[in-house]
């Protein structure tokens, strides 16, 4: 009989699996139409982190018990993944890509957060350690993505001031 935790982590590997497919179909024809990739020294560490995040959990998380409530607090911020990537569609990659002669988005959760890809990605990366016990993985990996986001969002920034001639 498979685990709740290991149903949950097989779920959760699988929607990143899923995502990275996507993310590079939509980075394949974004770059054929012309689109420019900014900010691609660090890609590598942010898909470690999310990698070592990953494993971390399918070592340590397997046999622990489950905080139901987190796991709906999980959950919530899943749909809020989903509403991001419909937000972007066929724009939206895990690289930072910009298309020079489109308009920034500006529906969905971008009308109220200028990063809210990266508000989700904090969120679940401190939220579903939690929901197995594992504080102590959540704040490591919490401080971690931090810095990381620190390097991406300056860089995403970046790209999207020079779009606008600011840069």
């Amino acid at each position: 009989m498979i685990s709740a935790a290991v149903l949950i982590l097989a779920l959760v590997t699988l929607q990143r699996l899923g995502e990275l497919w996507l993310s590079h179909r939509n980075t394949k024809r974004l770059l054929a139409e012309g689109a420019v990739e900014h900010g691609a020294g660090h890609y590598a560490l942010a898909i470690g982190l999310h990698a070592a995040w990953l494993i971390a959990l399918w070592f340590l998380a397997p046999d622990e018990p489950i905080n139901w409530w987190l796991l709906g607090f999980y959950l919530l911020i899943q749909v809020a993944r989903v509403w991001v990537i419909a937000s972007l569609g066929r724009r939206w990659t895990t690289r930072i890509i910009v298309l020079p002669d489109a308009p920034l988005v500006s529906r969905g959760p971008y009308r109220f957060v200028d990063h809210p890809n990266y508000l989700v990605v904090a969120l679940e990366i401190a939220v579903l350690p939690l929901v197995f016990g594992l504080i102590e993985l959540a704040l490591l990996f919490s401080v971690l993505n931090g810095i990381v986001l620190f390097i991406r969002i300056r860089a995403e920034n970046a790209a999207l001031r020079s779009l606008r001639g600011l840069a």
